[in-house]
């Protein structure tokens, strides 16, 4: 017998998740996050992995993230390391926007707009 909705709907998706990303989507593994950064100019390291573990456990709470909050919980989780200013580091096209991206999360609104010369 099925347990969750989840085994309803996708009968015989037993795919197990990565304990090091216990948040991450159905769909995301390590490979094609480490194939979308190279892609973007970005070689991986742990405090890659932090962030992008970080972005698939605050998405996996909230289900329609504001972009205010959730770079307001990046900077307080990274902010012994610098905050926003140090993610910007790791990720030169926006911490949240290609941190989404590597993230296999699709960015909230308002992540990307170049009027207000944000950078993707």
């Amino acid at each position: 017998m099925a347990e969750t909705m989840k085994d309803i709907m996708h009968p015989g998706s037993g795919t197990k998740p990565d304990p090091h990303f216990p948040h991450a989507p159905e769909e995301w593994t390590k490979a094609t996050a480490e194939n979308t950064a190279r892609a973007e100019g970005i070689e991986l390291s742990a405090d890659h992995w932090a962030l992008v573990s970080a972005l698939q456990e605050y998405f996996a709470k909230n289900e329609t993230p504001h972009i205010r909050t959730l770079r307001d919980a990046l900077e307080e989780k990274f902010h012994s390391k610098g905050g926003i200013k140090y993610l910007y580091q790791l990720f030169p096209g926006g911490p949240i926007a290609q941190g989404c991206r590597v993230a296999g999360l699709h960015p909230p609104p308002g992540s990307t707009d170049e009027s207000f010369g944000s950078v993707q």
